[in-house]
């Protein structure tokens, strides 16, 4: 185990839990397990200090220092959207100390095609159905998890497969787009090089990315927070708190008032929502 001393405010369980990642398991004793790209992890806080271990201890501090965005100074966003929203104040106070996980690209793509229309378990089951049937199986503090596979893993899974891990009408969706990175059609790593509008247009050529999956690519993998997802939820905050109704309208709203971190506030708006009363 390693214990990393998180100067800042950091609350693990609402990073964890708030909507951005599906794969975690809380334990009994309040920690979480949790499932990285390369290894497992289980975490929870003690004090002032992050407490850690995994299955892979190389490289361990700086892959969880990572993942978890620590070394970005959220007080400069903070100070950026209270300047620029006032009503945004209780929100951003109210989730000081939650962190944008840096998650990895493919599994994002994945797991956001699978969001349509779909809740948190069914989201969640899927793809751990898919990493069953194709990730690497590892053996964590006696429990069984396996890694999510990459997409070469997957390049002979036919939609007939992932439609048997209860991905339901996205498995045509999923497939295209295993083929097309297999294909070397598609490069996940440039869209960390291009500007947000490009990056977006880029994943909604493909079918089943829409402008809310896509963005949820952008700020979930790639922390460009300067997209604004809309969904529902938004919709009705945003009619309720600002009067603004119309995808376009509450769109041109955000990067009017939010700008370059308009990502971080509909996080926030969203755990205050969910979590204050």
């Amino acid at each position: 185990m390693i214990k990393i001393r998180v100067e800042k405010p950091f609350k693990l369980n609402d990073t964890i839990t708030c909507g951005q990642i599906f794969r975690f398991f809380k334990q009994e004793d309040g920690s979480f397990d949790i499932i990285l790209k390369d290894r497992v992890i289980n975490v929870y806080m003690d004090d002032c200090f992050l407490c850690v271990s995994s299955n892979n201890e190389e490289n361990l501090k700086e892959v969880v220092i990572n993942y978890f965005d620590l070394d970005n100074d959220y007080n400069i966003m903070n100070k950026f959207l209270i300047n620029s929203d006032k009503k945004l104040k209780d929100a951003v106070e109210f989730s000081e100390g939650l962190m944008m996980i840096k998650q990895d690209p493919f599994e994002t793509v994945m797991e956001y095609i699978i969001s349509a229309n779909n809740g948190v378990p069914q989201i969640a089951s899927a793809l751990n159905n898919i990493a069953k049937n194709y990730g690497k199986k590892v053996i964590f503090n006696d429990k069984e998890y396996y890694l999510f596979p990459q997409y070469k893993d997957l390049k002979d899974a036919s939609i007939e497969d992932l439609r048997n891990c209860k991905v339901g009408f996205r498995d045509k969706y999923l497939k295209a787009m295993i083929d097309k990175l297999n294909n070397n059609e598609i490069d996940l790593d440039e869209f960390y090089e291009l500007d947000t509008k490009e990056a977006l247009n880029r994943f909604m050529e493909n079918v089943g990315i829409g402008p809310k999956v896509a963005s949820c690519i952008l700020l979930f993998a790639y922390q460009k927070y300067d997209v604004f997802p809309i969904d529902t939820w938004v919709k009705k905050v945003m009619k309720k708190d600002y009067e603004i109704e119309g995808e376009k309208n509450i769109r041109d709203f955000a990067i009017k008032t939010y700008g370059k971190y308009s990502g971080i506030a509909i996080q926030y708006l969203f755990n205050y929502g969910r979590n204050s009363k």
